[in-house]
């Protein structure tokens, strides 16, 4: 919520600047009153939005609307900001080589020729505009444009890429796979963000997609809510919906231990909201795993199934995770497969274990931006982390991520659509 009220503010000094560079220039609308009316009404309508968002209990879809509006806005107007700034570094070297021209020519001094030659007349100094639009005019005119590109975007990326849920087919090889698991059908769905969802009839489209694919056995690997367990209030009986015969097992992600409301300190309430997430989970019929595994049994063959709290390897997130003893009871086990939210843990930790062949991660979101098609794949957050999409291998062990069946903080995709996985299990070699 502080980042909310401070790029609030950010944006209200936004708005302040970019309204004065805007009445500066010749663009009539601009200075009209009806422009002034439009833009401060906007304005403050949007900022006392926010603020309600904060401390007011909004219903979901007014808060998802005043969200959108503000995301929206505050990306366009940094780039609108951003031309103005260029006019107005322009501006102050214009007014410094002046200053410093009359001040040499005043003293009697002459100026070097190679300054001489690039000073522009002293006419064009106090009068830049001659014939035609301005420099400040075609900035602003400039930056109206492109700022329509963000906001076009995002706008298309709501309207369009938040529920168009997308399934990937992946077939996951694994040598030591006993025969009875071979061909079985395991769905992966991760980072629902329950507090971001505005449309229950389409995330319902979402999980009656999954149920279509007949799947064996769902993983869910984290972050069913944004913060707060009240989240679940009106898509708790949605997800209920989800049945596989060899069950659902799911994991805590970051944002399920609610941190980003309460803090990382310790206090009552915040362990009564994660306590009210796991009997969530319980009561729709998930199998929470809690630095645990299970055995799935099939025809008296067994692989083993195991789940470990958050960890991850940057200092951001919390570390609630213990593999090893999630690990215990599974030596026995052919194969075993690990729900793990964070990726980064897979490289810090998991690799180390070489028993364990595959692991489902989420959390990256793909930064719900970016490009992804069967044969090349790019987002901003493969900056930031090396394993953000897809699948990786190295050596024996495997890691999927998914990018996630829900969305957080901006309300749409662009690009990086919502993904339901559906694995094959293969007995055998990867033939690539």
């Amino acid at each position: 919520m502080r980042f909310i009220i401070l790029n609030s503010i950010i944006l209200l000094v936004l708005d302040i600047y970019i309204y004065k560079a805007l009445r500066a220039t010749n663009i009539k609308w601009a200075k009209s009153r009806v422009f002034s009316i439009l833009w401060w009404t906007y304005s403050v309508l949007l900022f006392i939005g926010i603020i309600a968002t904060v401390y007011l209990d909004l219903r979901l879809t007014v808060r998802s609307i005043v969200l959108v509006a503000f995301f929206i806005t505050f990306v366009t107007k940094v780039v609108f900001a951003l031309f103005f700034l260029i006019d107005d570094v322009r501006r102050g070297a214009l007014w410094v080589t002046r200053r410093l021209f009359n001040k040499n020519r005043d003293a009697g001094e002459p100026l070097p020729a190679e300054v001489s030659d690039k000073l522009p007349e002293e006419g064009a100094l106090l009068n830049e505009k001659k014939k035609g639009i301005s420099r400040s005019d075609f900035l602003a005119k400039t930056g109206i444009v492109l700022a329509a590109v963000p906001f076009t975007t995002l706008s298309w990326g709501i309207v369009s890429g938040a529920y168009d849920y997308r399934v990937r087919r992946q077939k996951l090889y694994l040598p030591k796979l006993p025969k009875a698991f071979h061909g079985m059908k395991l769905v992966q769905l991760s980072d629902i963000h329950s507090g971001s969802f505005y449309n229950q009839k389409a995330v319902l489209g979402g999980i009656e997609k999954v149920l279509g694919e007949k799947p064996d056995v769902i993983f869910f690997t984290g972050d069913l809510v944004n913060n707060l367990a009240s989240e679940l209030k009106d898509y708790k009986d949605i997800f209920a919906k989800l049945k596989a015969p060899l069950g659902i097992y799911s994991v805590l992600g970051n944002h399920d231990y609610g941190e980003y409301h309460f803090g990382h300190a310790p206090s009552p309430e915040k362990a009564r909201n994660l306590e009210l997430i796991k009997k969530a989970q319980r009561e729709m019929g998930w199998d929470l795993l809690l630095d645990e595994n299970r055995k799935l049994k099939v025809d008296n063959e067994e692989i083993g199934i195991i789940g470990v709290e958050n960890w991850g390897a940057g200092t951001r997130f919390p570390k609630y995770g213990d593999l090893k003893e999630a690990l215990v009871g599974t030596e026995d086990m052919p194969v075993k497969l690990l729900l793990s939210h964070d990726p980064s843990h897979w490289r810090a930790q998991i690799l180390d274990h070489p028993d364990v062949d595959a692991t489902f991660s989420g959390h990256t979101h793909g930064m719900q931006f970016g490009v992804r098609t069967k044969s090349f794949q790019w987002s901003p957050v493969q900056y930031i982390y090396k394993e953000w999409a897809g699948l990786y291998q190295e050596g024996r062990q495997q890691l999927y991520v998914n990018t996630g069946f829900g969305f957080l903080g901006y309300p749409g995709r662009v690009g990086i659509l919502p993904e339901i996985t559906v694995f094959e299990l293969q007995r055998g070699e990867n033939p690539a």
